[in-house]
């Protein structure tokens, strides 16, 4: 195999990160060098959006304890992240002249894709460490990176097989050191699940979304997302001839604070945070911050449900992030541009 060595495209994680070329301080589509130089108040803002990213799955299982269930749980976040990022949309003139077959394709990215990764993720997360979800899930960028090769839409080099060397041998750690103990094969294969659809959807995504305005997307796929919980749900309560939403909504006062922070806090004010941060650092400095999310998921979720990872799980997912981290990471090329940021992803 010729492996070349070529400038990496900035590949950004999680929940849902849609191609713009438009990103400010870029121009024809290419981040431009701005030195050495990185905005404080920019990292700041990326910093702070990974950190609420990163709460989600500590947000998810504070609710999932007060009785919420996984489809209440979809229901109300969406449905909260998908009204107030809707508004803020319009407020700045992000769904002026969009094209219909835009508004279309966002809202199916919603309806079909997001819907489908976000179901696995809280899924999983009911029935495992959230850790351990988050440290599955973030194989995805390596994945999106190996299919992007697979498909010949980039060139193989010596750096990503390195990366996916590494993402292979420490995903095995994590879950080696899983079987160790209780090991629920069903919410690892939902994990799992849950980071092919999402690099599914980033790659059906980065040629479908290229000219629709990043925050527009993410308002689209919620609203998208949240109409395929409310006729899932409506349809379940015809099924099951109890009415709809018979129950879901039965649980501990305590519940509806977890769910407006993971709809407020980790939707909404995340990902608002990372679009100002990208547009004061750029994409590949935004992807790299980013890394923190796992980080602060891990910490959180020891704190606060004292979750642990053995040494051998530490190890293996240094080694994930450290991929990624290289999958990320701008090679000596790019000092003076970049490719164009079609791998750049929007998240919520």
């Amino acid at each position: 195999m010729h492996f070349a060595e070529q400038a990496e495209p900035a590949q950004v994680e999680h929940l849902f990160r849609i191609a713009t070329r438009s990103c400010p301080g870029s121009r024809d589509g290419r981040e431009q060098s701005t030195g050495l130089t990185i905005d404080g108040v920019g990292a700041l803002f990326c910093l702070l959006s990974a950190a609420g990213f990163g709460a989600m799955a500590v947000f998810g299982k504070l609710s999932y304890d007060a009785g919420v269930s996984v489809d209440a749980l979809l229901l109300v976040r969406f449905g909260l992240a998908g009204g107030v990022l809707l508004i803020v949309a319009l407020a700045r003139g992000a769904l002026r002249n969009l094209p219909r077959r835009a508004v279309l394709i966002g809202l199916g990215m919603g309806v079909f894709g997001y819907a489908a990764q976000a179901g696995l993720y809280f899924s999983a997360l009911a029935r495992i460490d959230a850790s351990l979800v988050a440290l599955i899930l973030y194989v995805y960028p390596v994945l999106v990176m190996t299919v992007t090769v697979a498909l010949g839409r980039e060139r193989a080099s010596r750096r990503r097989v390195w990366a996916l060397g590494m993402a292979l041998a420490g995903i095995g750690l994590v879950l080696g050191g899983a079987m160790s103990g209780r090991f629920d094969a069903v919410g690892v294969l939902l994990a799992l699940g849950a980071a092919i659809v999402y690099t599914a959807y980033i790659l059906v995504g980065d040629r479908a979304t290229v000219d629709v305005p990043p925050l527009a997307l993410s308002a689209l796929v919620c609203v998208g997302a949240f109409g395929t919980f409310l006729v899932s749900g409506l349809i379940r309560g015809a099924v099951g001839g109890a009415g709809p939403f018979r129950g879901d909504f039965d649980f501990a006062a305590v519940g509806w604070l977890w769910l407006a922070a993971l709809a407020m806090v980790s939707t909404v004010a995340a990902i608002l945070l990372f679009f100002a941060g990208m547009a004061r650092v750029g994409p590949s400095v935004a992807s790299i911050l980013s890394i923190l999310e796992p980080v602060v998921t891990v910490v959180a979720a020891a704190a606060v449900f004292g979750e642990h990872l053995s040494p051998t799980q530490w190890f293996g997912g240094t080694l994930v992030l450290s991929a990624v981290l290289i999958v990320q990471w701008p090679s000596r090329s790019t000092a003076t541009a970049l490719p164009a940021a079609d791998e750049y992803l929007v998240r919520s």
